[in-house]
């Protein structure tokens, strides 16, 4: 399937109120509510918008910041890094390949190896534990 092509009524149709406004409105959930926030289940995340594989509980770690956080990606997640600059600060955003999809921001403040954070919001993922993989 073509994600990107998909019109706004489309998405509408495919996602809950709160992932449109997230995944497709580039919005933010609140601290420390989302779903994967504490999870240490074992297993790996997807984008809640079209599935692609981006990341796996080995690289998730609880920062305190409210939302999963994350030292690095898949590799094959091909996950976008773009330039923000909007609410008046400089951030860079993150955005799936593959559906266009907000997923949250990185920061250069994680843990080793990697020295920096994938602050991801949970309402732009859904989990696949291990034993259903």
């Amino acid at each position: 399937m073509d994600y990107k092509s998909l019109t706004d009524a489309d998405w509408r149709a495919r996602l809950s109120e709160m992932e449109y406004y997230v995944l497709r409105q580039k919005g933010t959930e609140r601290p420390f509510v989302g779903e994967y926030t504490d999870t240490e289940t074992v297993g790996t995340y997807k984008c809640a918008g079209c599935g692609l594989h981006l990341f796996t509980s080995e690289h998730k770690y609880h920062s305190g910041c409210g939302w999963p956080s994350f030292w690095t990606e898949l590799d094959t997640a091909a996950i976008t890094q773009v330039a923000d600059t909007t609410l008046g600060m400089r951030r860079v955003e993150l955005i799936c390949s593959r559906c266009d999809g907000h997923l949250g921001h990185i920061f250069n403040d994680g843990p080793k190896p990697s020295g920096v954070r994938y602050c991801i919001n949970s309402i732009s993922l859904k989990f696949k534990p291990l034993s259903e993989l």
